[in-house]
C-alpha cells in the first residue's frame, strides 16, 4: 500500500502513520488515504515530479482558500520533494466524498463567480511559475491580457507540440491567431485579472461534506473567461453552474469566440501529455477562433 521509504519520509513530518489506502482518480500523480493519530490525510506522490511541483500547488491553495468564499479548498499540511528513494509528496487536508446535494451547480457557480471577484487585482500572471498537468507554466507577469495569453500560455507549448511533432493545424493558421489576440482578447481585458484555479477540468470539483471543493490547481492571475472555457471543454458542470456563474457575474459580448482561444491552451496541454485525438480537436478549434 505505501513504499518503505514514502512512509519514513511521511513519518518525520507528521508522525507515525496507522495505514494507508489507495485513492483513484488521478492520471499524473498517485493519491492515498492516510490514517495518522490525529485523523485522516490525503497524500498525493510522484517519483517524477519536477522541483518544487508541490511546494507551488500548496501556495496555490492557499490563495484559494484566503479568496473562496462558499467554497472548500483542502489546507495543505506538509510537503516534501523527493530524496533517499521517497518521491516528492504533498498532505492535504482529508475531505470526506460526499454526495452532491440538489443545488450543488448552483453553490459551485456562485462560489466561483464570487472568487473571481475576491481574487480581483492588477497584473496579469503570478508570484512564481507553477505547474499545469505536471508540465511547467510560466506565469512572468505580462503587460496585457494577449500578451500574457500568446507568451505564457499558447507559444511555449506550441513549440513543445511542434518539437515532438504533434503540432495541430498548419503553421500559418497559429501564426494568423497570434497576430489576430490583441483584437480577440480585448474586450475581455476591460475586467481587468481574476485569481483563475487554472484547471477546472469536473474531475478538480468534488463534493464535500461543506459543498462545492476545489483541489489541484494552477493558479495565477488571468481573465476569469480561462476558468470557465475549461469548464465547457470536457463536460461535467452542466447548465445550472453556468447560469448560476453568468447571474452572478454576466460575460460580456463574444465570449464563445474567446472560449475557444482559451480552449486551444487546455489542449495543446494535452496534446503534450497524451496525443492521440486531441490534436484533431485542437486544430478544429483553431479553426474555430479563426472563424470568429
Amino acid at each position: 500500500m505505501i513504499s518503505a521509504p514514502l512512509r519514513r519520509a511521511l513519518e518525520t513530518r507528521l508522525g507515525p502513520v496507522r495505514g494507508a489506502a489507495p485513492v483513484s482518480g488521478g492520471c499524473i500523480n498517485h493519491g492515498m488515504r492516510v490514517e495518522l493519530a490525529a485523523g485522516p490525510v490525503f497524500v498525493k506522490h510522484n517519483a517524477d515530479a519536477p522541483p518544487g511541483m508541490f511546494a507551488a500547488e500548496a501556495r496555490g491553495l492557499d490563495a484559494l482558500r484566503a479568496a473562496a468564499d462558499g467554497l472548500v479548498v483542502p489546507r495543505p499540511i506538509a510537503w516534501a520533494e523527493a530524496e533517499e528513494g521517497a518521491p516528492a509528496w504533498i498532505a492535504l487536508e482529508w475531505l470526506e466524498p460526499s454526495r452532491r446535494t440538489p443545488d450543488f451547480a448552483e453553490r459551485l457557480g456562485r462560489g466561483l463567480a464570487a472568487l473571481h471577484r475576491a481574487g480581483h487585482a492588477d497584473g496579469w500572471g503570478w508570484m512564481e511559475d507553477n505547474f499545469m498537468a505536471g508540465l511547467p507554466q510560466a506565469n512572468g507577469v505580462a503587460a496585457c491580457w494577449a500578451e500574457f495569453w500568446r507568451a505564457r500560455r499558447l507559444e511555449p507549448q506550441l513549440e513543445l507540440a511542434r518539437r515532438g511533432g504533434r503540432m495541430p493545424g498548419r503553421a500559418a493558421e497559429w501564426d494568423r491567431l497570434m497576430d489576430r489576440l490583441p483584437e480577440l482578447l480585448a474586450p475581455a481585458e476591460a475586467d481587468g485579472p481574476s485569481l483563475l484555479h487554472g484547471d477546472l477540468w469536473g474531475g478538480n470539483v468534488l463534493a464535500s461534506p461543506d459543498g462545492p471543493a476545489l483541489i489541484d490547481p494552477a493558479v495565477y492571475r488571468g481573465h476569469r473567461e480561462a476558468d470557465l472555457a475549461m469548464t465547457e471543454l470536457f463536460g461535467g458542470f452542466g447548465d445550472g453552474f453556468r447560469a448560476a456563474y453568468r447571474e452572478a457575474w454576466p460575460l460580456q459580448p463574444g465570449y464563445p469566440v474567446r472560449r475557444a482561444v482559451y480552449q486551444l491552451w487546455y489542449l495543446l496541454i494535452h496534446v503534450n501529455l497524451f496525443g492521440g485525438g486531441y490534436g484533431a480537436q485542437a486544430a478544429a478549434v483553431l479553426r474555430q477562433a479563426l472563424a470568429g
